[in-house]
């Protein structure tokens, strides 16, 4: 991981695994090894997220869904991350899942119908994209 600390976005900025090797390098004394924690790996996955790098957050995603596999907010960040890395396939499994766990997820069906087209499954995708249209209800009032 120390490789990271001399990695830098194509804007200059430092990327995320920059700063998340540096938080360890002085953890328990010299030689130690500190096992990450799954709320790091977590917040780890969303800083990659961020950052745009969608493949290394599903793969630090995978792990924390493996972890708590009954929560649903880390299997929905990674069906997007899988989504916007183009492994529609692993996408599509990890949204029906979501769908399974909460059904009323709106943004769930919005990516599910999303993934399905952009697999060229268009009237299958037509029924979770009419799902989401109706699950998130009426617009707010304007001028209010």
């Amino acid at each position: 991981m120390t490789r990271d600390l001399d990695t830098y976005l194509p804007n200059g900025e430092p990327s995320p695994g920059r700063w998340a090797s540096a938080r360890h390098l002085f953890d328990d004394g010299p030689g130690a090894v500190r096992e990450e924690t799954v709320a790091e790996r977590w917040e780890r996955a969303g800083l990659f997220f961020e950052a745009r790098d969608y493949a290394t957050a599903a793969r630090l995603l995978a792990g924390v869904v493996e972890e708590f596999p009954d929560q649903v907010a880390p299997r929905l960040l990674l069906a997007r991350a899988l989504y916007h890395s183009a492994q529609l396939g692993r996408a599509e499994e990890q949204l029906r899942e979501v769908i399974a766990r909460d059904p009323v997820e709106p943004y769930a069906h919005l990516m599910l119908g999303r993934t399905l087209q952009r697999r060229g499954r268009d009237e299958e995708a037509a029924v979770f994209l009419r799902l989401a249209d109706a699950l998130s209800g009426p617009p707010a009032p304007a001028g209010r």
